[in-house]
């Protein structure tokens, strides 16, 4: 009798209304679910209506200019992107076929993973899988682990040293740190001694809720602090502040492959960090996804390649 009424309330639910549910509950906008799934807005606002008639809540309520979920809402978010993606590997067919898959990706990862990763990997999309698009999200290590959680994002590429039980990842390299420096600020030999380090200032790549903590651990151990004179979240112009001056950046070395070696010189730290891995990580709800499991692959390819 139970699952007699179990399929008379699934006959009331067009299915298609819970794939316009979790683009709101991940866009939190009319406008840009809208966008993500090709659908009008007044189609898309016309299913938010029946929503929540249906769930008798009001689901996403307006909140400065946009739209916040309800509590109802928040805990209808994780169960409701597991089930669309167990029914989505469950319709998949066996083989994916990457000439002519239609398919968008949403992709985290910092512009230092962006430098490593993306050339390579547009390169082989456009090559082999005209039809996969990438959207590409810059966030924090936290915000990342979050966004592949709720299922707002597909991939995270990064250094997660903690990941919850729910997440699946792959190492793409060991990595370790370098500083970077002007040439002319060392004496000749371009030997980097800790009272030097120590007696310069710094520059630091730190986004909110993330910047480098193993760099700052390290130091501790050795009962030593740094003074940072800038702060900033952007990789891409951290090189450019050291040349004619003396600040020193220390970071990833792979992101430093491409410097000029004529004015700026990469050195080794004057004390031990401890290296570390670079890994991508999905949901384990997505083990079914060959399409996403074809992406994995391609990442680990392009950066085997880029790093081997």
């Amino acid at each position: 009798m139970q699952t007699m009424h179990a399929m008379n309330d699934l006959r009331r639910i067009d299915l298609n209304l819970l794939v316009i549910l979790d683009a709101l509950l991940s866009e939190q906008h009319v406008t840009r679910a809208a966008e993500r799934l090709h659908l009008s807005q007044p189609a898309v606002s016309h299913a938010l209506a029946r929503l929540r008639d249906l769930l008798g809540d009001p689901l996403l309520v307006r909140q400065g200019g946009g739209l916040v979920p309800t509590a109802r809402a928040q805990e209808l978010a994780t169960p409701l992107a597991d089930a669309l993606a167990q029914v989505q590997s469950l319709l998949a067919p066996n083989r994916f076929d990457p000439t002519s898959a239609k398919r968008t990706f949403r992709l985290a990862m910092s512009d230092y993973g962006a430098a490593l990763l993306l050339p390579g990997l547009v390169r082989r999309l456009r090559e082999f899988a005209p039809g996969i698009d990438l959207q590409i999200i810059h966030a924090s290590r936290e915000g990342m682990v979050d966004g592949v959680l709720s299922g707002e994002l597909d991939l995270a590429a990064g250094v997660f040293p903690d990941l919850p039980g729910e997440l699946r990842s792959t190492p793409l390299f060991e990595e370790h740190y370098a500083c970077l420096v002007d040439r002319a600020s060392l004496p000749e030999g371009g030997v980097l001694d800790l009272p030097t380090y120590l007696a310069r200032p710094h520059v630091l790549l730190e986004m909110r809720g993330s910047g480098t903590p193993e760099i700052e651990r390290a130091l501790t151990a050795i009962r030593e602090r740094r003074h940072v004179a800038i702060s900033l979240p952007h990789w891409g112009i951290a090189p450019q502040l050291i040349e004619g001056t003396d600040l020193i950046l220390t970071v990833s070395s792979q992101g430093l492959l491409n410097i000029d070696t004529q004015r700026l010189l990469v050195v080794p730290p004057p004390f031990h960090i401890a290296s570390f891995g670079f890994v991508l990580a999905w949901h384990k709800r997505r083990g079914g996804d060959g399409a996403l499991q074809w992406l994995i692959e391609q990442v680990e390819g392009v950066l085997a390649k880029r790093v081997g």
